[in-house]
Formats: C-alpha cells, structure tokens, sequence
C-alpha cells in the first residue's frame, strides 16, 4: 500500500513537472517558514515494534525554492529544514533541558497546479513532491542520521500582492521512508506543516 502510494505521487509529479516545461514559464524564488507537527514515531528495535513511541513538540520549518511558473502549473525544486524537540519517550515525559531532538534537511522536486479563479484575488492551488531527506536524530550527547527517500502532499492559496509579488499560505503533509539510524532499528517520521511565505517572479 504504501509503495502504491509513494509510486501515485511520483507519478503525479512527472504530470506536474512536464506540463510547464511545453509552454514559456516565468521563474521565481520562494520563501516560506511555519510551523512543524511532527506526528507520534513508532520504532521497530529487532523486529520488535513499539507504537507512538515517541511524542514530539511543536517544532518550526523553514523552505526556500527556485521555480517556475506557466501560469496553472508551476514547478520547483526547494531545499527545507524542520526541527522538532521530543516530548515524551514511551510515555515519560522528558526534562525540558535534555538535549533531544530531530532535525530534518529535505531536498524535494515540486509540481504544482494552480486553480485560476478570474477576478479573483486569489488562487487556490495542489501540489506533490518527491525527493530525498537527511533525518538527524539526536540523544543528549550522542547524534545518528540516515538519509531517506521523501515525499509530500499539500494545498492552500496564493494571494496576488501585486504583479509579481504572491503571498502564500499552505499546508503541507511531508514524510519519509523509515530511517534506520542504527542496524536493526526503524523510527517513522511524518508531519503535518503550516507555512506561510512569499513568491517573487522575473
């Protein structure tokens, strides 16, 4: 199911991507930073799986990207950093100055559709994308990172500043495969982020 999945939003990417690249596109740098829900980690230790074994707090992301535009469809790729503190492990509840925390370095190809309403001042859009998470995981004193693929899904809505200025708010289901970030152990990792930024076309 979930190879089914991540395969349908691949998919869905290629349509995205390929659409713009037929007709003239305008090109655009993105800014955009929010907030960050890092969902509940089960881990698998040996084969053994424990659920929501990890709790985390609100955490903050921050996405910058290089686009472009063909008016309903737009393509980018973006380079996005998260960082969430844990919260609980296993159901204890962790000091507020233990060093604990997961950070997250993503490097994704967007494609977006953008749903033109005329006379309106805003314009609703989807979008997907796919590409390829370094998931630092970090315990008091000791670090471990594994690389993994990514994906997303996500929707809001652009506000027209002026001709070549958008302002945006959107959200953002962001995932990855599980990282190992020791042999024989497994931590999920899926969020649900809230970003607000602003889009400059040339």
């Amino acid at each position: 199911m979930k190879k089914t999945f991540m395969s349908m939003v691949a998919a869905l990417l290629v349509f995205l991507v390929s659409a713009p690249l037929a007709q003239a596109a305008t090109p655009y740098v993105g800014l955009s930073a929010g907030a960050a829900f890092l969902t509940d980690s089960d881990i698998e230790v040996d084969g053994d799986e424990f659920e929501d074994a990890i709790e985390y707090k609100t955490g903050f992301a921050v996405n910058g990207a290089v686009g472009l535009d063909g008016d309903m469809y737009r393509v980018e790729g973006a380079i996005g950093y998260q960082v969430n503190d844990w919260d609980t492990m296993y159901g204890i509840e962790l000091p507020d100055d233990e060093d604990v925390e997961v950070a997250i370095l993503s490097f994704m190809a967007n494609g977006y559709l953008d749903i033109e309403m005329p006379s309106a001042p805003v314009t609703p859009y989807v979008m997907a994308g796919v590409g390829l998470a370094n998931v630092d995981i970090k315990f008091e004193d000791e670090s471990e990172d594994d690389t993994v693929f990514a994906y997303q899904l996500g929707a809001g809505i652009g506000f027209e500043a002026s001709p070549n200025v958008t302002l945006d708010l959107g959200y953002r289901y962001f995932a990855t495969s599980d990282v190992e970030p020791e042999d024989d152990v497994e931590v999920s990792i899926a969020s649900h982020n809230v970003m607000a930024g602003v889009r400059v076309g040339f």
